[in-house]
């Protein structure tokens, strides 16, 4: 598994460490059919297996919603083989963006009695009962992108940390090269714990590094086509904007896509675009030196492990079985690291 220190918090990535087995050797190791280790980064609120008890799983379920968005198949693929290493299937849904569907695809879940499900809740209120179900019928629930009070052990990506990252490398730039002046746009999340927290990370750090810069608009938008469609607005009324920030690489691709469909050049000298996740049109984007400059990535391979290891933890009755996968900044120049990115999404 390929890891990128520098620019992540030297206590959550040793807590990340601790938990996936600290170098692409114990990986290896844990794949072959050893147990999770103990630690954790984050506690669980509830659990369904109590600390001490043990049972062998054979079934995990994938909840990810957000089908559109070119992270899923990749998750789905490593995540896939993770579990193969460990006889273990792997189960998905496919919900289409639809909480709707999402909520009928985990009652169904429920009932069949999935031994596992790891979930990314669409709409986390919403998703409290059907986890509390899950508890109450002996089964395990993990939650994806955030936490539950009725769960079993969560995952998360350093959310705030990474709106961070993103906004201070974006004020870094203005300053350099747009001398502390200009205008940005922010694509943003309001609706869940991820998209909350890596929009306060993102807009906090540009704003208080580059107060000069005006913010001309913040729009909810998640995915390319929103990300397109809401930064052609934008630029219908701010032609000049310099800087778009997004939640999502994928949100981001999409302002991307909308400068330079709007005449900006690929390589514009006075334009900055940046997402988070890593996906891989916008790590080749900036790979090739184009004004797409940074993006707070996350290595899919350590977010698949923790989909299966977490549960597995909490099968064997791990103390801590939590996971806070780490993050790090990608920009123009870091080829190897967006090279090893890269092959992990292919």
């Amino acid at each position: 598994m390929t890891r990128f220190p520098q620019a992540v918090p030297s206590a959550s990535r040793r807590q990340f460490l601790a938990w996936s087995g600290g170098t692409a050797a114990a990986t290896a190791l844990a794949l072959a059919g050893c147990s999770a280790p103990d630690a954790g980064a984050t506690s669980a609120k509830a659990t369904g297996t109590a600390a001490g008890s043990s049972k062998t799983l054979t079934r995990i379920g994938f909840d990810y919603p957000f089908t559109q968005l070119p992270l899923y198949s990749t998750l789905v693929k490593l995540s896939t083989a993770a579990a193969k290493q460990h006889d273990i299937s792997l189960l998905t849904t496919s919900d289409a963006g639809n909480a709707d569907t999402q909520a009928t695809n985990l009652n169904t879940w429920v009932s069949q009695k999935v031994p596992a499900i790891v979930s990314f809740p669409m709409v986390f209120e919403a998703t409290e009962a059907i986890a509390k179900r899950a508890l109450d019928a002996g089964l395990i629930w993990v939650t994806y992108g955030g936490s539950l009070e009725h769960q079993s052990a969560d995952i998360q990506f350093s959310f705030l940390e990474g709106g961070t990252l993103l906004g201070e490398a974006a004020a870094q730039w203005a300053d350099e090269q747009l001398g502390g002046k200009g205008k940005v746009a922010f694509l943003t999340d309001s609706t869940i714990q991820l998209g909350r927290e890596r929009t306060k990370g993102m807009i906090d750090a540009f704003t208080k590094n580059a107060p000069g810069v005006d913010v001309v608009a913040q729009e909810q938008a998640i995915d390319p086509d929103t990300g397109l469609s809401k930064s052609r607005a934008v630029l219908a009324k701010h032609p000049d904007l310099n800087i778009i920030l997004g939640i999502t690489d994928a949100a981001a691709y999409g302002g991307f896509k909308a400068l330079q469909q709007a005449g900006r050049k690929a390589t514009d000298a006075r334009t900055f675009v940046g997402g988070q996740d890593g996906s891989a049109p916008s790590l080749l984007a900036i790979k090739q030196g184009t004004f797409y400059r940074a993006s707070a990535a996350l290595a899919p391979e350590d977010i698949a492990a923790a989909v299966v290891e977490v549960p597995r933890a909490v099968a064997a009755g791990k103390a801590n079985p939590s996971a806070q996968v780490p993050i790090t900044l990608v920009q123009r120049g870091d080829t190897a690291r967006i090279d090893a990115l890269l092959a992990q999404n292919s």
